[in-house]
């Protein structure tokens, strides 16, 4: 078939190459979003999409507007049969209606579970045992059309989001062109979502929500952290007499060691640096001081903590 792929991330990148590189699929164009000036020289920046496009030269629009008229003509051109999205922006009707076949969608969760912006982190700050990624059809409403094909992971009690990002990128873009041969052959039969289970969402995730709360469960605490590793990153303050700093915490694990000390309060034994709390001891491994690069926690403690440090609860 005649593929348009829709895409912005890494995430989106290997879906696209598993259709360029290892399908009997043609892709006849691409779109994502217009090059964005970041940093300190405004340097343009453009699309992990928009980087492939260009090296395979594959033709590329990057519409500021989905309705412009311009940019529908261009698609109608393409004359695709199919539209592969891939961590984009929310198409209007008049975009999602173009190809005969139809357009589908890629999102990393077990549909209708984990609606929105940012599955895969809910699902491990959830606590999930599994995940996945589902196909779908796009209708008018975000994440509710009849899904096609779904495939599974199982969640580590000690996997980061950055991990399991990773295997639904891959798993991802296989079943991507599964649906392709689906949607080509006709033997997929599009099913609605069940709607009468209780739903969990996945919201976009702002700063506040990165905040660690030292009166969660321990559990919690550690699924918040490995949920939110490595980006956006888990945060919180830490210091004494009123002289605190941010420290983001990039990974840790429950301990089983029993230590007296004040509960929230930062303890090093034998070089390891540990948070205490009402349920136990959670050792810190990773995180990155306000100010300073990511290290280790032996490297933190080398020279940026002093004795009676506290976690601001």
């Amino acid at each position: 078939m005649r593929v348009v792929f829709m895409g912005t991330p890494e995430f989106a990148v290997a879906s696209l190459n598993e259709i360029n590189t290892n399908s009997h699929h043609e892709i006849v164009g691409v779109v994502t979003v217009p090059d964005k000036p970041s940093g300190r020289g405004q340097k343009m920046n453009l699309s992990d999409v928009k980087k492939y496009a260009i090296e395979h030269n594959l033709p590329l629009a990057q519409p500021e507007k989905l309705r412009d008229e311009d940019f529908i003509e261009t698609l109608k051109s393409w004359n695709a049969d199919v539209f592969v999205v891939v961590a984009f922006r929310m198409l209007p009707q008049s975009v999602w209606s173009i190809p005969s076949k139809g357009t589908f969608n890629l999102h990393g969760s077990l549909l209708p579970q984990y609606r929105g912006a940012a599955p895969i982190n809910w699902a491990v700050m959830n606590g999930e045992k599994e995940t996945g990624v589902t196909t779908f059809l796009i209708d008018e409403k975000i994440d509710t059309g009849n899904i096609l094909i779904a495939d599974k992971v199982t969640i580590g009690d000690n996997d980061n989001v950055g991990v399991i990002h990773d295997q639904l990128m891959q798993i991802g873009a296989k079943l991507v062109v599964k649906t392709l041969d689906g949607l080509e052959n006709e033997t997929l039969k599009p099913h609605p979502q069940d709607e009468t289970i209780e739903l969990k969402h996945a919201p976009k995730i702002y700063k506040e929500d990165c905040k660690i709360d030292w009166n969660d469960s321990i559990d919690k605490i550690h699924n918040k952290i490995r949920g939110l590793s490595p980006y956006p990153c888990a945060w919180t303050t830490y210091g004494k007499d009123d002289n605190y700093k941010t420290l983001k915490i990039y990974s840790g694990l429950k301990s089983d060691l029993e230590i007296e000390a004040t509960n929230f309060q930062l303890i090093l034994q034998k070089n390891n640096l540990y948070a205490k709390l009402p349920q136990g001891l959670y050792e810190i491994l990773e995180l990155q001081p306000e100010g300073k690069r990511r290290m280790s926690a032996k490297d933190f403690i080398n020279g940026h903590l002093n004795e009676g440090d506290i976690f601001v609860k």
